[in-house]
């Protein structure tokens, strides 16, 4: 560990904060305990952490973790970590992490069966929730069009709370070339609109998320504009039981992968209930055979 960090360091630091030098470094920033500690969890390449004394003597094990993992640990001002981590209260603790998007073939593959994708989403805030709740929801990846905001844009990082170091994320794909590649692998592309004639409540609805499905979710202001939603086999509206006028991006993103997994889950269990009850009557039609005729009797697949 560092007592004092290298101007170098420190200039380098800096210019990650703007998008076009961390997409130059392919380098950005990731505060806080929780996004360092998953960065390393997950093997991320981190190449330096920024720390104050304080922050340094409350997560003592992180940093030394950190240092034994072979990052370049320096100590900071508070004063420097302010500078650094853009926020109002910074946690003491800023990582430099290579980036970790991954390319379109990773996600658009045989066997995904839940993706997020987003286009022309522009809040990195709104952007991180909905990466968190994927990574909640057990989907398979997320995908940041070209016109979205950068997944790396600090706001963006902290708000996924180090759901960006769990799921493959793409970024910078555009749109089009998503959907073809995500509908080549077998998935119907499902656009979250609230103008739609369907609703998520609508059974047909429902039984057909039982399918690989990416979400299609759109800017928050004005949503999925109609070239967009014409790239989309379907389009669903989040049902409005009450007065409110609309839910936001990351609140509808949320209902609608929820219920994708939910359904998911339930064909899963289904499946696994059906072959464990083929198991049973193996077993019972076994046990009539005599013992030296059991050899015969072979478990099913």
């Amino acid at each position: 560990m560092h007592p004092n960090a290298s101007m170098t360091r420190l200039k380098a630091a800096r210019r990650l904060a703007k998008r076009a030098l961390r997409q130059r470094e392919r380098a950005f920033l990731a505060e806080g305990p929780q996004a360092v500690s998953e960065a390393l969890a997950a093997g991320a390449r981190v190449t330096g952490l920024f720390v104050t004394a304080p922050a340094g003597a409350r997560h003592a094990p992180l940093v030394r973790a950190a240092a034994d993992a072979g990052v370049d640990v320096q100590v900071v001002s508070g004063e420097v970590m302010s500078e650094l981590a853009q926020t109002v209260t910074p946690q003491g603790l800023l990582a430099v992490c290579d980036y970790v998007d991954v390319p379109l073939g990773h996600v658009a593959k045989p066997g995904t069966r839940l993706v997020a994708l987003l286009a022309n989403v522009r809040d990195p805030g709104n952007a991180g929730t909905v990466l968190r709740t994927a990574d909640a929801a057990g989907a398979d990846g997320v995908v940041f069009t070209d016109a979205s905001v950068d997944p790396y844009n600090g706001k963006c990082v902290r708000a996924s709370a180090g759901s960006l170091f769990h799921l493959p994320v793409v970024a910078g794909t555009r749109l089009p070339e998503a959907v073809s590649a995500l509908k080549e692998a077998g998935l119907r592309i499902v656009a979250a609109d609230g103008r739609a004639d369907v609703t998520l409540d609508d059974p047909e609805t429902r039984a057909a998320l039982a399918a690989p499905t990416a979400w299609l979710f759109g800017n928050e202001a004005w949503g999925l504009p109609p070239d967009l939603l014409a790239l989309a086999d379907q389009s669903v509206a989040v049902p409005i039981y009450g007065r409110a006028e609309s839910l936001n991006l990351a609140a509808a993103a949320a209902v609608c992968l929820y219920a994708s997994a939910a359904v998911l889950r339930n064909s899963d269990q289904q499946r696994d209930g059906l072959l464990n009850f083929g198991k049973i009557r193996w077993l019972n039609r076994c046990l009539q055979y005599p013992r030296n005729a059991r050899r015969t009797c072979r478990e099913p697949l």
